[in-house]
């Protein structure tokens, strides 16, 4: 399956009625999972001293898919593919690899 695939076969699952809704509702709801899958990895973390069992890793697995749907929905709703999305970061990333500046803070390093 490619990026878009997936992006495709995520929005038939999409129920907004409207862009402004479709746009609010999945940047936080990106924004909710994102949080739940940093809730799952802290109590690892602080109650199993960093060992990730199966099932650890199963309800990861969960939120990380909660995490790429709302994105793929996200992105749509913006005119975004996950092609698209996934060549210029990997193109940012080369850039910023050449010209040394991998590590380091701010958006436009």
């Amino acid at each position: 399956m490619t990026f878009n695939d997936y992006q495709q076969k995520a929005l038939t699952t999409a129920v907004y009625t409207n862009w402004k809704d479709q746009l609010v509702c999945t940047a936080l709801g990106l924004n909710g999972e994102a949080g739940e899958a940093a809730e799952k990895i802290k109590k690892v973390i602080r109650d199993k001293g960093w060992e990730f069992s199966q099932e650890d890793v199963d309800q990861l697995k969960k939120e990380l898919g909660d995490v790429l749907w709302y994105l793929a929905v996200l992105a749509q709703t913006v005119g975004l593919s996950f092609e698209d999305i996934a060549q210029h970061n990997l193109e940012k990333l080369k850039s910023r690899q050449f010209r040394g500046k991998i590590s380091g803070s701010g958006d436009n390093r």
